[in-house]
């Protein structure tokens, strides 16, 4: 009886050794989370370097030619206006007034050089009237020479009238421009971004030179673009007419079709060691235009190049060397692994040879302790940081 209950008391304790290793070993496996190696699409992009800018196709900031006094402002901010609609207004009731009186001496000496024409004809028929009479003696070669003279006279008259007409319509050509430039007429339809003056102020031009508000600015919001800066590094492999995305703040994840509609000829080195080449991007894709706002941040993907149905992981796998972790679901265990990669970016990267699809990679391979061979426990699976792509 003593040794039976020995031997129970033996087994008891060594269930609870086993218990207690197991627990312990159990417990101090390494959770990782792993991605399945798939098959998809794989781009080689060129990103922005600071964020971009969206922009109206055109956009104005129109002043008066001439100083002067505000005294119509046409439009409010926020007004759709449309192409040649006046804008504002400059005092110009003495432009006014010395216009009238110009149109005046216009009609007046049109009139009068009317009259001479008609004093012209007059005189240049009795002029030939007389030439038949002189043949048949009938008047004297004085009367003939007075008459001749008097015609040449008045040919001359009627000219120096057209001549003085012309002068005047000149006068009233420069008076309707310097009227013309008391008003600003919007150049393209579009909507009253901003005004900056008010009715009875004194508004100018910019001096050369010298940067001063506009008086309004002016957008045509039926186009818009993104301009960019990207490496210069990146800059000789973009062309223009690459495909490309671009995402804005104001719409979350939501990205746009674009394509690159210039390049830059040369380098900005506003920031001497990060020098950058503006890119502009223009929407290709449907896009709501009432919805996008002039001046929204936004950032630009260029495709340099792409393979599709290719074999691809999740770029935070990767090791440097193109090493990767291979979970083995059979064994519970990691293998170290060598691959040949391909085409890559910041959320995927091809995989030319070393995996196959359907194969589990470990993503979080800055756990301390990964090594291959180790046993491992799942703490969970996903398809990779960004779903969005196909």
């Amino acid at each position: 009886m003593p040794k039976q209950r020995l031997l129970w008391i033996s087994l008891l304790v060594v269930l609870i050794i086993g218990a207690l290793l197991w627990r312990r070993f159990s417990a101090d496996k390494i959770e990782v989370m792993v991605a399945p190696v798939e098959r998809g699409l794989v781009e080689k992009v060129v990103a922005n370097t600071r964020a971009g800018t969206l922009k109206a196709c055109r956009q104005a900031h129109l002043s008066p030619a001439i100083g002067g006094q505000l005294s119509v402002l046409a439009v409010q901010e926020g007004d759709l206006v449309e192409q040649g609609q006046l804008l504002l207004e400059l005092w110009n009731k003495d432009l006014i007034a010395e216009k009238q009186l110009a149109a005046s001496e216009v009609r007046s000496a049109r009139a009068q050089a009317e009259s001479a024409r008609v004093q012209m004809e007059t005189s240049s028929r009795e002029a030939k009237r007389l030439q038949n009479l002189i043949k048949i003696a009938a008047i004297s070669e004085e009367t003939l020479d007075k008459a001749n003279s008097l015609a040449e006279e008045k040919r001359f008259t009627y000219q120096a009238a057209l001549a003085a007409a012309d002068t005047r319509a000149a006068r009233l050509d420069v008076l309707t421009a310097e009227l013309e430039r008391t008003r600003l007429l919007a150049p393209f339809p579009g909507i009253v971004a901003e005004i900056h003056g008010e009715l009875n102020e004194y508004i100018t031009p910019s001096p050369p030179g010298i940067a001063t508000l506009p008086a309004i600015e002016l957008l045509d919001i039926s186009c818009f673009y993104v301009t960019a800066p990207i490496d210069e590094v990146d800059a000789a492999k973009v062309v223009v007419g690459a495909r490309g995305r671009v995402t804005m703040d104001a719409f979350g994840d939501k990205h746009f079709e674009a394509r690159v509609r210039r390049i830059a000829p040369y380098v900005l080195d506003l920031e001497k060691q990060a020098r950058t080449v503006e890119v502009e991007m223009e929407f290709t894709g449907s896009i709501e235009i009432k919805s996008l706002l002039s001046g929204y941040s936004a950032d630009v993907e260029i495709i340099l190049e792409e393979r599709g149905s290719t074999v691809r992981i999740p770029t935070q796998a990767l090791l440097p060397g193109n090493r990767v972790y291979v979970y083995e679901p059979d064994k519970g265990r990691l293998e170290a692994r060598t691959i040949q990669a391909g085409l890559s970016n910041w959320d995927r990267t091809e995989v030319v040879q070393g995996l196959q699809a359907g194969e589990l990679v470990v993503l979080s391979i800055d756990q301390p302790g990964l090594k291959d061979g180790i046993a491992v426990k799942l703490s969970g699976k996903e398809s990779g940081p960004d779903s969005r792509k196909p």
